[in-house]
């Protein structure tokens, strides 16, 4: 790029001072006799002046001086022609060429080197998701909880592609979930909750795009006993594992299973827990 301006700078210059060349033969050539008469009032010296007319006779009389200068103007138009035709060539070439860059595939963008080979450094995103879930009376539960979630969330890749040359080659992405939904058996109650997550997405070098995630937050809740309290407040720990299809370079389908569990964890009782496996659908834009 500095070279292409480096060289428009050099031909503008060249052509500019051709121009100037050009303009000031031939006001000379035009405006002689003036400029002759002006030097005269000028010139106190005898000797001068009477070297300026013996000057001035022999420009006049001598076709030197007539065709010298046309010459000269000639030599000048000549070389100003010649460098704007070169300047033109120059940038039809160089937009032809741009044309043809762009018309070739670009792996610019959120990718490092093309789609599903990993994403650039600090790509951000904003996913939003669906799931429904069926409760499991693990880990002491005494109640199947079955859910429906939806969440929006928000994720930044962390670095460059990891594990060059190995099978778990990709990037770590730091997300920020915020989610909501319902239990809808075996009561019908609400939650809500906060949750930053990591998630690491496998860079396969095709559009599908494998990925795990883990996360842990803050959430709250009117499922109360036998599994939680009565105090609304609860964290809760996510697993998850899926994948993203990406129909566009920079948005993805996605589908996952996760595993949510949700606790007081000992502030206060009943703390069995609550423990459901859903499945997720969902789209992201990669920004």
């Amino acid at each position: 790029m500095i070279k292409e301006v480096v060289q428009f700078s050099t031909t503008t210059t060249v052509c500019m001072l051709s121009f100037v060349l050009i303009a000031v033969f031939f006001i000379v050539w035009i405006f002689r006799q003036p400029v002759f008469n002006l030097f005269d009032n000028f010139t106190h010296s005898g000797r001068q002046k009477l070297d300026k007319e013996k000057l001035e006779r022999s420009f006049a009389d001598n076709r030197i001086g007539h065709s010298v200068i046309p010459a000269m103007i000639w030599i000048a138009a000549m070389i100003w022609l010649r460098t704007a035709q070169a300047q033109s060539q120059t940038l039809l070439i160089n937009s032809a060429s741009d044309a043809v860059l762009t018309l070739k595939p670009s792996n610019t963008g959120v990718w490092q080197n093309g789609i599903g080979d990993g994403f650039k450094p600090g790509i951000e995103s904003i996913g939003f998701d669906v799931s429904a879930g069926h409760g499991v009376e693990i880990l002491g539960g005494r109640e199947s909880h079955d859910l429906a979630l939806a969440s929006l969330s928000y994720g930044c890749t962390l670095g460059s592609v990891e594990g060059e040359g190995h099978w778990y080659r990709g990037n770590w992405e730091f997300r920020g979930e915020f989610f909501s939904g319902a239990q809808f058996s075996p009561t019908d109650e609400w939650l809500v909750g906060l949750a930053p997550h990591l998630r690491y997405n496998f860079a396969t070098g095709t559009r599908w795009m494998p990925f795990a995630d883990l996360g842990a937050g803050v959430s709250a809740t009117s499922i109360s006993p036998p599994d939680l309290s009565s105090h609304y407040f609860e964290f809760n720990l996510q697993v998850a594992v899926g994948m993203r299809w990406f129909i566009r370079n920079n948005v993805a389908l996605s589908i996952e299973a996760r595993y949510l569990h949700m606790s007081c964890a000992g502030l206060c009782t009943p703390n069995l827990g609550l423990n459901n496996v859903n499945g997720m659908v969902g789209v992201s834009w990669f920004l």
